[in-house]
């Protein structure tokens, strides 16, 4: 589909051998938690998966498309500790905040930052978010329900697919187009991304379904306010009336004095 598609050029796909069974198991005893059986499966058959393609721009190749998954390796665990990170140092789990929401009906409970959740990175988005596979519920054990979650670059959460089968189907249907996980956030695509989708996955651009509020992360800056101090009211300017008294006073004294000196005219003669 990629390669009949007009513009496209170098489809790149990575061949990968499937994973050991015991580089799995070594996984879910490292992590203490077991593997969804869908995402398990695809490792078995290839360990991840890597898929890359590029448009011409004035036959020159640029790279748009890329689709990825994670090897088993390198599904690492995101706010893990490192041996480098200094004590007192802010992490993730710092984020959480007593207030959070917890869900309702309507919308799905959000991951945490802290011990009650275990997020794993399963795509890493070319540095525009992280798609994370999600341990909701650690305590008192690890329950084996697990979701995919995209975590934007401003750390809030959005809720993709409940299983790893839908997120992968969701992955090829959307091409791997630049930010398309956005799609299913509140923000919406950037009008670049809109672009691409345009002209590659039109049919794709449909976030009425969306599970999150609308006005969520709406700015409700309002100009008005914050420049308030700065609209000042012109001041107009009236003349004083001393002005015009003393013009009157000069031109009544003239008056006066050619009167006077009129009259003393007639009397000399």
């Amino acid at each position: 589909l990629l390669e009949s598609s007009p513009g496209v050029a170098d489809v790149t796909f990575v061949e990968k051998e499937p994973a050991e069974r015991h580089t799995i198991l070594s996984w879910e005893q490292k992590n203490s938690c077991t593997l969804p059986e869908d995402l398990k499966n695809f490792y078995l058959m290839t360990d991840g998966f890597q898929m890359t393609w590029s448009v011409k721009t004035d036959d020159t190749p640029t790279p748009l498309g890329s689709m990825v998954i994670n090897s088993i390796s390198k599904l690492c665990r995101l706010g893990g500790s490192s041996l480098y990170t200094l004590p007192n140092a802010p992490s993730l789990a710092d984020l959480e905040d007593d207030t959070d929401e917890e869900g309702g009906r309507d919308k799905p409970e959000k991951p945490h930052f802290d011990s009650r959740s275990l997020l794993f990175e399963l795509d890493p988005c070319n540095g525009n978010g992280k798609v994370c596979l999600v341990y909701k519920h650690t305590k008192p054990v690890v329950s084996p329900d697990t979701e995919i979650w995209f975590l934007d670059r401003a750390l809030y959460w959005h809720f993709l697919t409940k299983t790893f089968t839908a997120y992968y189907r969701l992955l090829i249907t959307h091409l791997g187009l630049p930010q398309w996980q956005y799609a299913f956030t509140s923000y919406g695509l950037s009008p670049q991304a809109k672009q691409w989708f345009n002209m590659y996955k039109p049919i794709s651009i449909n976030t009425a379904l969306l599970s999150e509020e609308a006005d969520s992360f709406v700015n409700k800056l309002d100009p008005n306010k914050v420049f308030k101090s700065k609209n000042k009211t012109p001041v107009i300017k009236k003349k004083t009336p001393s002005q015009p008294a003393a013009s009157q006073k000069t031109h009544t004294s003239t008056t006066s004095s050619k009167t006077s000196s009129q009259a003393g005219n007639s009397s000399e003669k």
